[in-house]
């Protein structure tokens, strides 16, 4: 029986979502290698490295960071990018703090910072499926306009939250048998959406529309609707980490998050994840948050200026994205 026309592009994104599967796992055994080598290094660099306190300190800065991370990898292999992440952890933190002060539940007004940071994301969604506006305009739109709703709605004044219940803090500052809650939500979403992606049939789909959405929509996938609803996963996450940080802090504070869009991209880009669609992996964008995180220990234990620590993490993030795009155009001339 001949190959149809219709089958032919599935096929070929089939195959070429193979060829990136395996590029990823030598990405992560890289990243692994790296991280161990640097953990090595900064045992016998500095004293204070290999101690229990670090690690905690290393374990909280990345996991929370490491929820909006998730989204902005589903979001890369579909083939967008989201600018405005720092902004909706911001605006989450402010609705549901404001929504406290007014007297509701934590936990509802919780609820309503992480409805109010999706329907950004619907927003988002909206402009780009419908208007046909690219992630990159939308997304920058809303970062702007979002900063500028949690200025007006605290005034500039930060939040107070001193007052919320020892039940709620418990979610940013407990911990279960010595590992804090915050390490245990991101392990637990991580392996969920690791799994979803690499084993649930509707996630797959963000592999083949991010690889080629013409082929994707010759194989009967509804593209738009599947990049609509992955823009929508992306802010809920990242208003899910507004809410911890709220937990965490105890206080909201309108110019935070200002910079957040920088860590969370470079970790997934650096993880595996193309600024170009079709590739990445939870686990790989994992290891990339983490080694910032261990980066950015580091160089504080080491003494060197917080300066200079934007600057390396600027390099890391240029060698990354060029390490990516060599690959890509290594992998179009095989």
């Amino acid at each position: 029986m001949t190959e149809t026309s219709l089958e032919r592009p599935a096929r070929r994104a089939k195959n070429a979502g193979t060829n990136l599967h395996n590029l990823v796992r030598m990405r992560e055994f890289g990243l692994l290698c790296i991280i161990l080598a640097l953990c090595v290094v900064m045992s016998f660099a500095s004293p204070y490295f290999l101690t229990w306190s670090n690690f905690r300190t290393i374990f909280l800065s990345f996991s929370i960071e490491g929820i909006v991370v998730i989204g902005m990898t589903v979001l890369l292999i579909v083939g967008g990018l989201d600018l405005s992440v720092g902004s909706v952890v911001c605006f989450a933190m402010v609705v549901a703090g404001k929504l406290f002060l007014m007297g509701i539940d934590p936990w509802l007004a919780s609820l309503g910072g992480i409805s109010a940071a999706a329907g950004v994301g619907v927003v988002m969604g909206f402009f780009v499926v419908r208007v046909g506006l690219s992630h990159f305009i939308a997304s920058l739109a809303a970062m702007v306009i979002v900063r500028g709703a949690c200025l007006m709605v605290t005034k500039g004044t930060p939040l107070s939250l001193f007052s919320l219940p020892p039940e709620f803090k418990f979610v940013g500052q407990g911990s279960l048998g010595g590992i804090p809650v915050v390490v245990v939500i991101f392990i637990v979403l991580a392996i969920v959406f690791d799994f979803l992606l690499r084993r649930a049939t509707r996630f797959r789909a963000v592999f083949y529309t991010g690889s080629n959405e013409r082929a994707a929509e010759y194989s009967g996938i509804r593209t738009k609707r599947v990049i609509f609803w992955v823009t929508v996963l992306c802010s809920t996450l990242t208003g899910l980490a507004g809410v911890i940080f709220m937990a965490r802090f105890g206080s909201a504070t309108p110019q935070f998050g200002v910079g957040l869009e920088l860590n969370v991209i470079a970790a997934a880009v650096i993880g595996g994840a193309s600024l170009k669609g079709g590739q990445g992996s939870i686990f790989g964008a994992v290891l990339g948050v983490g080694l910032l995180s261990l980066v950015t220990s580091s160089l504080i234990l080491l003494d060197v200026s917080v300066y200079m620590q934007d600057m390396i993490k600027g390099l890391i993030l240029l060698a990354a994205v060029s390490f990516d795009h060599l690959m890509s155009q290594r992998g179009k001339k095989g």
